[in-house]
């Protein structure tokens, strides 16, 4: 043999795996951990920079008067990152972990907030952290009121896989017995301050079709053996999250499922690792490794695998996709049917509403607690009956400020400071979390002409809202006036924030499952229809939005399908 054939062999089997995750977000985070459990050789490749738990958190236990700007963003950096700083989670203590809008720009053809944490670990270390199951109705919607496809799998196939990535992520949560939105494997719930008790009460003796319960959340707040084992303590209620939780408090990739592959020995971990596509062998008829591009050489590397797991975020996922292009698939991975890309859908969080209550001046509150109140869907659940499709999820909490701010008063001196420490009146906060309705013309494509800086092209984004969403936000307002009214609830004041998808963070589809390759991609086990070794479990894999959030879902989906893949590995089908 050669030594240039020998030197180019020995080089290829050096970086050939068993499995390759792109991503190391929540879904990506998810698939190392199951693969490592089960033995197999897995390489993460994450396109941002490391950081490691506890030790990459530079700001987590900082003061406010340790921040320049006691933690607000400063005007110049606002007026650079205009997208960006819509975001909720956005400030002086956690831009770290933010793509910054001119560092990866993208083209909208429509507006769209696309938010970004590119970093080991990805979002989930931003993310909002609620976590609730769908319901059987959530997965047989489309079927029943005729949107999108039929989902391929049904709740029963899924909750197993619930109840797995549950007890080990660890969720808190009361068992309510919702048939709308299932029980789980809890941890204690958190507790509802005195108001929103009262408030829950009033609305649930109101309504026959409704019921307020505690929201759902991936913190610790009685830590199990399990989670004594991945290093991780009682969440300390400091609402600080976004910085990065050094006690491992809530659920993050970089607390939890990496960690915990890392002690398997099976997982090698590269970040500032940029994927620009798969490579497909026209020969074997199957998916053999990925193009890799070094984040800062721009250096070419190829890695290889018997099977792939694409978690790299909903857009990007659809961006690789897009861009890996063969022979045999001239328009995308897998996409013979046209469709990757395509059916792109979200969360509608354009409807809040805001009050104030009487009384209770005598009560507050104790901690920071990571939830409020809930109100699962009421409308089109058992059947289509409103002038819209599908509904919306409420979201409500309240709480009492100081009293600065009384007229009349001096806003300096000694007066000022005791005021400081007198509670004003008690709040009121409000919110949607609408489905919105898949649609063929809300889609994603690549540039034909501009190219980001490592050579991809940029991705172009063309979603909007569309009557059915404007009907959704309009019943929400309106429910949510009367619901405020029957609490005893005053000066209410409904709000359409008009802000443009994507800043819900909640994007979905593009390479959506079903059960027919003419109209999806991925099959029930998310493998590609035309290609079994390539799995997407993130939310591009979605086929709808449901009204509850999505991350478990794509958390349980992952765990199956990576399971499932192990199995199908070990009897020589993929």
């Amino acid at each position: 043999m050669p030594d240039s054939l020998y030197i180019s062999n020995r080089a290829n089997k050096l970086k050939s795996y068993d499995a390759i995750v792109i991503g190391s977000g929540i879904s990506g985070g998810w698939a190392a951990k199951e693969l490592c459990d089960h033995g197999l050789k897995t390489l993460v490749l994450e396109r941002g920079k490391n950081v490691v738990h506890v030790k990459d958190y530079p700001t987590a236990m900082k003061n406010p008067w340790d921040f320049a700007h006691r933690g607000q963003i400063p005007l110049k950096m606002q007026k650079e990152n205009p997208i960006l700083s819509k975001c909720y989670a956005f400030s002086e203590a956690s831009q770290h972990f933010f793509v910054k809008d001119q560092e990866h720009p993208y083209i909208q053809e429509k507006p769209f907030d696309w938010i970004r944490g590119y970093q080991v670990g990805g979002k989930s270390l931003l993310w909002a952290r609620a976590t609730q199951r769908w319901s059987k109705y959530d997965f047989e919607g489309p079927a029943r009121d005729g949107y999108a496809v039929p989902w391929p799998i049904k709740y029963e196939e899924l909750a197993p896989w619930y109840s797995h990535v549950e007890r080990f992520a660890g969720i808190s949560g009361n068992l309510d017995g919702l048939d709308t939105m299932p029980d789980g494997e809890f941890l204690p719930p958190w507790e509802l301050n005195c108001v929103e008790k009262d408030m829950v009460e009033r609305i649930n003796n109101s309504y026959h079709d409704r019921k307020a319960i505690i929201g759902r959340c991936a913190h610790l707040t009685k830590p199990a053996p399990i989670h004594i084992a991945q290093a991780r303590t009682q969440c300390q209620a400091r609402t600080l999250c976004e910085r990065g939780c050094p006690f491992g408090g809530y659920f993050s990739s970089n607390a939890s499922t990496l960690p915990w592959a890392t002690k398997t020995g099976n997982l090698t971990l590269r970040p500032d690792s940029v994927v620009h596509s798969l490579i497909y062998d026209e020969k074997k008829g199957r998916a053999t490794g990925v193009r890799v591009i070094d984040a800062h050489t721009k250096q070419e590397t190829e890695y290889f695998a018997r099977i792939i797991f694409v978690n790299a975020a909903c857009l990007n996922s659809n961006l690789i996709l897009l861009n890996s292009k063969s022979s045999r698939f001239p328009d995308g991975f897998g996409n013979d049917n046209g469709l990757l890309g395509k059916y792109i859908c979200f969360h509608n969080y354009r409807g809040t509403l805001n009050a104030t209550i009487d009384g209770y001046s005598d009560k507050y509150y104790y901690g920071r607690k990571p939830v409020g109140a809930m109100l699962p869907n009421f409308r089109n659940v058992h059947k289509h009956e409103m002038d819209f499709m599908r509904g919306y999820m409420v979201h409500f909490s309240t709480g009492r400020g100081n009293a600065v701010g009384v007229q009349d008063q001096p806003e300096i001196g000694g007066a000022f400071k005791d005021r400081q420490t007198e509670a004003g009146e008690w709040g009121v906060f409000m919110m949607m979390q609408g489905e919105t309705i898949p649609k063929e013309t809300n889609h994603v494509r690549l540039s034909p002409n501009t190219n980001d800086p490592w050579g991809i092209p940029q991705l172009i984004t063309s979603v909007a809202y569309d009557d059915n969403d404007e009907k959704v936000l309009k019943d929400f307002l309106q429910q949510g006036k009367e619901m405020l009214e029957k609490t005893g609830c005053r000066n209410i004041m409904q709000n359409d924030s008009k802000q443009s998808p994507g800043l819900d963070i909640h994007e979905m589809g593009g390479c959506r499952m079903g059960s027919d390759p003419k109209t999806s991609l991925l099959n029930k086990w998310n493998q590609f229809h035309y290609c079994k070794n390539v799995l997407v479990t993130d939310g591009a894999s979605m086929v709808s939005t449901s009204t509850q959030n999505p991350s478990l879902t794509f958390m349980a989906l992952t765990a199956r399908a990576a399971n499932h893949a192990v199995e199908e590995l070990k009897k020589g089908n993929i």
